[in-house]
C-alpha cells in the first residue's frame, strides 16, 4: 500500500475506510489523475485546472446547473453533494460560484482525508466535506437551504436502494429553495428497468422533471450513465444548453418533463420497503 505524501498525490493503492483507493497519473496531463475506489473508475482531477470534467455525465450536469444558475449572475450557489469521491464536481462549482457554498457528504472518512490532502479543494465554508451517510445527512439538514442537491453516489456500479426511493427524493426535495435543481447520476442497464424506477420516484416528488443523456443509453444499447432532474419549477433547455450538449465528446439529448414521463410509462417508484420484506435486483432480470 502507497504512503501519502505531503506535498499532494502520488500513484498507488491506499486503504480507505470502505476497501481502497487507487491514484492513477493521467498520461495526457502532467497534473491529472484518475481516482478508483476498489477499482470503480470514480473521479477524474486536473489540479490546474478545476473546469476541466473529463466525465461525460458531469458535463451534463454542469449543463443543467448553468443553465438554471447562470454563472456571474448568481452571487452564491448553495449546493449538496450527496456523494464526493475526488470532489471533482465541487471543484468546478468552486471555480465557476466563487461564493458558493457546498457542503460533501463522503460515506468514507479516510478517502475523505486523502482527498482534501491530495486535490487542494477550497476550504471551509467555501467546501465543506462532511463524513456521513447521505440518507442520515440530508434528513439532519434545514429545510429550503439549497439551490442545488447532486446525488452521485455508489457503492460499485450501483446507488444503494435507500437513496432512490420516494422517501429519499422527499427529503432531499425539502432542501432546495424555490427554484431549486435536483440532480441524480443514475447508472442503468440497458433494460433501464432501475432508471425508469428512480425516474419515477423524481416524478413523484418533483412537478417538473428532465433527463439529459446519450441516444445510445436512452435507446438501450448499453450500459451508462442518465442524469435526470427534478424543480418544483419548470426545468427548460436553452437552445446554449442544446448546443453545448451536442458539442461534447459524447453527444447528449435533453428530454423536457412530458418525454421524461412517457419513457417512465407504468414504471412504479420505488418506496422505502416494509420491515423484513424481500428486495430483488431488476437489473438481473431479462
Amino acid at each position: 500500500m502507497a504512503r501519502v505524501a505531503a506535498g499532494g498525490p502520488v500513484a498507488g493503492i491506499y486503504p480507505i475506510s470502505t476497501g481502497t483507493a487507487e491514484l492513477v497519473q493521467d498520461g495526457d496531463s502532467p497534473d491529472g489523475w484518475l481516482l478508483k475506489i476498489n477499482g470503480v473508475q470514480s473521479s477524474h482531477i486536473v489540479l490546474s485546472d478545476p473546469l476541466r470534467l473529463d466525465f461525460e455525465y458531469m458535463r451534463w450536469i454542469v449543463a443543467l446547473i448553468e443553465d438554471r444558475f447562470e454563472p456571474h449572475a448568481v452571487d452564491r450557489l448553495r449546493v449538496l453533494h450527496q456523494g464526493g469521491g475526488g470532489c471533482s464536481m465541487p471543484r468546478y462549482l468552486a471555480a465557476r460560484y466563487p461564493e458558493g457554498r457546498q457542503v460533501v457528504v463522503e460515506l468514507d472518512a479516510q478517502l475523505a482525508e486523502y482527498v482534501r490532502e491530495w486535490f487542494d479543494l477550497p476550504k471551509a465554508p467555501l467546501v465543506r466535506l462532511r463524513v456521513g451517510e447521505a440518507r442520515e445527512v440530508t434528513e439532519s439538514l434545514t429545510p429550503a437551504t439549497r439551490d442545488v442537491v447532486i446525488r452521485d453516489v455508489f457503492a460499485g456500479a450501483r446507488t444503494p436502494d435507500p437513496l432512490t426511493t420516494v422517501e429519499f427524493i422527499g427529503a432531499s426535495a425539502r432542501l432546495l429553495d424555490t427554484g431549486g435543481l435536483f440532480v441524480a447520476n443514475i447508472g442503468s442497464a440497458p433494460n433501464h428497468i432501475t432508471a425508469r424506477a428512480e425516474a419515477a420516484a423524481i416524478a413523484a416528488v418533483f412537478p417538473h422533471t428532465a433527463i439529459v443523456s446519450d441516444p445510445a443509453m436512452l435507446k438501450g444499447r448499453r450500459y451508462g450513465n442518465i442524469i435526470a432532474a427534478g424543480s418544483t419549477t419548470p426545468i427548460l433547455a436553452s437552445p446554449a444548453m442544446r448546443r453545448r450538449l451536442l458539442g461534447g465528446g459524447v453527444p447528449a439529448q435533453f428530454w423536457d418533463d412530458a418525454q421524461v414521463r412517457a419513457w417512465i410509462g407504468a414504471a412504479e417508484a420505488r418506496r422505502d420497503p416494509s420491515p423484513g420484506a424481500d428486495t430483488l435486483d431488476p437489473d438481473a432480470l431479462p
